[in-house]
């Protein structure tokens, strides 16, 4: 379970404070897959990265699996973010010197996954987002689609409960977005992983159990 209590948070720039949520209250059940909807600079990649732990809040809780993130030291936070959730941005993010293999393997590493072990995980990741056969090609050697499928790999490597999803499709065609798409809707549905997607592509809102909309910070429906 996610849930977001009065959430309130506040940026500031130079002599200004901008207010980037103010008052976000939200339910996410185990299982459900929730498409966050609204223009840019409305608040909603500020909404994912708190409730990924990438962000504290000004006020309010962020509360992940029972635990109120907001008391949790820096050390306990990486922890969970490691262990329960898995990021998926619209940048890629894969380290250009690696191999698509040694991208997926490294959140591995950084947990203390013995090399065969991991090996075996990023080998059957791959398959699973149809890269079988392009496991030792480096980023520059595949597609736009290809790389982001990299990435949803990687981001499944610690066996995340949680997918947390920003604009996924954003530098993506048409076809290569709804490979990802379909890939991301078949681990909601076949392996129960919760998902958190956030855009603003009203054609990704079929893809959702629910879709929640939101302006100048603050939900304004939420079906």
């Amino acid at each position: 379970m996610i849930e977001l209590v009065d959430v309130v948070k506040k940026y500031r720039i130079g002599i200004h404070e901008v207010v980037a949520l103010n008052g976000v209250s939200l339910s996410v059940r185990d299982g459900e897959f929730v498409v966050i909807m609204g223009p840019s600079g409305s608040g909603k990649s500020t909404l994912l990265h708190l409730i990924g732990c990438l962000d504290k809040p000004t006020s309010g809780k962020v509360i992940i699996d029972g635990l109120d993130t907001s008391k949790l030291s820096d050390r306990e936070l990486t922890e969970l973010r490691r262990d329960k959730i898995g990021f998926v941005f619209q940048q890629y993010y894969l380290i250009p010197t690696l191999t698509a293999l040694e991208n997926v393997e490294l959140p591995m590493v950084f947990k203390g996954v013995p090399k065969e072990k991991r090996h075996s995980r990023a080998e059957e990741l791959l398959e699973l987002v149809g890269l079988k056969g392009k496991e030792d090609r480096k980023p520059k050697e595949l597609s736009g689609g290809e790389q982001q499928r990299v990435a949803i790999a990687r981001a499944l490597a610690n066996e995340p409960s949680i997918l947390l999803c920003d604009e996924p499709t954003g530098n993506l065609d048409t076809k290569s977005g709804k490979v990802v798409m379909d890939i991301i809707k078949r681990l909601n549905v076949e392996e129960g992983v919760t998902v958190v997607l956030v855009t603003h592509d009203p054609s990704l809102s079929d893809y959702g159990d629910r879709v929640v909309r939101i302006r100048d910070g603050r939900i304004i429906h939420a079906d």
